[in-house]
């Protein structure tokens, strides 16, 4: 279910190229064009949210974790369909997870206070307003996988996120931060990709995964993986 990209607004992130005309002008007027270096950290547990993000390239990890630190796990994913900040469309200015450049690329970033004067625009607060339904929905079917997958399958259904976030077929990560986002040791991740590669259906090197059978991925994964992308796809790209 990966979605291409359509029109040309907002230069490859698709939730600004798909607004209306009068949107997008007042949007872009805005935007600030960033770098999304790997590792960044865009946003901090529990301080104010000065940026929002609309990346073009790459991938950012929305991260739960305890108040001290020690566990961690990935909670929500955003690309070139999406932008980070979600609480600012939701009237608030931060929030207890952290968020961070998970595959390095690039965007565009906000001024926190510019976007809340933009969503006086009832057009635009409904329409980001359905991207953040949509986001809730991918959590919820997040926590859905932790609970009824395998791990292998868990891990299918992360990498198939990843692809429809990513140009081409290759996701550039380690095994040390695939298991920070899945919440698991890093031997089960390694176990998991033996797995994936034994059945066909990617191929692993040191620091880099392809993706060789994304119908063998979605099947393994059953319903866990579609229901968020079909609600975006409803709601966002009609």
């Amino acid at each position: 279910m990966k979605v291409e990209e359509k029109g040309t607004r907002g230069d490859g992130n698709q939730l600004l190229a798909r607004m209306p005309a009068a949107l997008a002008d007042l949007m872009l007027t805005h935007l600030e064009s960033v770098d999304l270096p790997q590792g960044m950290i865009i946003e901090q547990p529990d301080e104010a949210v000065e940026h929002v993000y609309f990346p073009t390239r790459g991938v950012i990890s929305i991260v739960a974790m305890t108040p001290e630190g020690g566990a961690r796990i990935e909670a929500g994913l955003v690309g070139r369909e999406g932008m980070s900040g979600s609480m600012v469309v939701l009237g608030t200015d931060r929030s207890p997870h952290q968020t961070t450049v998970q595959i390095g690329g690039a965007g565009y970033r906000m001024e926190t206070a510019r976007l809340q004067e933009a969503l006086q625009q009832d057009a635009l607060r409904e329409r980001l307003l359905h991207y953040c339904h949509a986001l809730s929905i991918q959590t919820a079917h997040t926590a859905l996988a932790n609970a009824k997958l395998k791990l292998d399958a868990r891990l299918a259904r992360w990498l198939l996120m990843c692809h429809d976030r990513i140009e081409g077929d290759e996701v550039t990560l380690t095994h040390d931060f695939l298991s920070t986002m899945l919440g698991v040791r890093r031997a089960g991740v390694t176990v998991s990709l033996h797995i994936l590669e034994g059945q066909g259906l990617v191929r692993a090197t040191r620091g880099l995964i392809r993706i060789l059978d994304r119908e063998g991925l979605e099947e393994m994964v059953g319903g866990c993986y579609g229901v968020p992308e079909a609600e975006y796809a409803r709601l966002l790209t009609g």
